[in-house]
């Protein structure tokens, strides 16, 4: 992994000042909102399945079919999302070696913020963006584009890398892949509703009408649920990286470049990161009404907004 030569200084710099960062630790603020919202999700999405479980054993569908289904994407979702994202978007795990710069840029970041140093991975893309997965603070792992890392200055790059640590250290990675775990199951019975319902030509066609529109149910409450917990994230996690590192404005100017950059991404790019738009910081999506409605992220003058203001308040020493 080659780096911008222009970069060099600043890791020497940063790898020179790792033990003095240790006994100046700025934790990422909890935010109790963002807490909450998460358990209020995790309560109406395990009551919305209890609802769903329900209404396919009402409706005749076989208990080991359900079983079966229910722990194969379970398993799946938390031992395997990571890994299959990493692949969709063609990234790779890098050493020190290949990128010192940025290992001792997260590093220094996880202690500030007393984390554990997650895997550190690249993905060789021109679409500027960096995203963070795993199921746990010990099993993370945060990724960057090779886009992101030519396109971003290094204080701008130290903004958008403690954005990602603060969803690690919010948890709200894992709650993420929890809650899109149910409409995927939601998704995947109503393609395949056909399979369940009653045996006989009376009751079944009935029956499978049912399992269709309680899935249906289930994945149009569950995907808005996530749109409006991802949406709060966002804001959390952009105040939690501006505090640890104390420069909103380099995070804002990060997200206006990044957001320039993506009219230049190629399509065939956009296409292949469509699925992980609800973990990007930015998302690469088209803007528009329709989009607005159904977006994973706040409109982006919103998030700068909030920035600001919080710029000036650590100017003024009230945040």
């Amino acid at each position: 992994m080659q780096e911008r030569p222009e970069r060099g200084a600043w890791v020497t710099s940063a790898l020179t000042t790792l033990h003095l960062m240790a006994s100046q630790k700025a934790i990422f603020p909890r935010d109790t909102g963002l807490q909450f919202r998460m358990l209020i999700t995790m309560f109406l999405l395990g009551l919305l399945y209890t609802a769903f479980v329900v209404g396919l054993l009402t409706a005749g569908a076989q208990v080991a079919v359900i079983l079966v289904v229910i722990g194969g994407m379970t398993l799946a979702q938390l031992f395997l999302s990571d890994k299959l994202a990493l692949r969709a978007m063609g990234a790779r795990e890098v050493s020190p070696q290949e990128a010192p710069g940025l290992h001792a840029m997260i590093e220094r970041l996880c202690i500030q913020a007393d984390l554990p140093k997650p895997k550190i991975a690249v993905a060789d893309t021109e679409m500027p963006n960096a995203f963070a997965l795993g199921r746990s603070q010990k099993s993370a792992t945060v990724c960057a584009t090779t886009g992101i890392m030519n396109t971003l200055s290094p204080a701008e790059l130290e903004g958008v890398m403690a954005h990602e640590l603060a969803h690690v250290k919010n948890r709200d990675v894992l709650i993420m892949t929890i809650a899109s775990f149910f409409a995927s199951v939601a998704a995947m019975i109503m393609q395949f509703s056909f399979f369940f319902g009653g045996g006989d030509d009376d009751g079944g066609a009935p029956a499978a009408i049912v399992i269709l529109l309680v899935s249906l149910a289930v994945y149009v409450i569950s995907f808005f649920l996530m749109l409006a917990l991802s949406r709060y994230r966002e804001f959390s996690a952009d105040r939690g990286a501006a505090l640890v590192t104390g420069r909103p404005s380099a995070l804002s100017s990060a997200l206006m470049r990044i957001s320039g950059q993506m009219d230049r991404v190629p399509q065939q790019d956009l296409r292949q990161a469509e699925s992980l738009n609800a973990f990007f910081i930015v998302p690469p999506s088209v803007k528009g009404a329709i989009q607005t409605i159904f977006a994973t992220h706040p409109p982006m003058e919103k998030r700068i907004e909030r920035l600001n203001q919080l710029e000036a308040q650590l100017q003024r020493g009230t945040a």
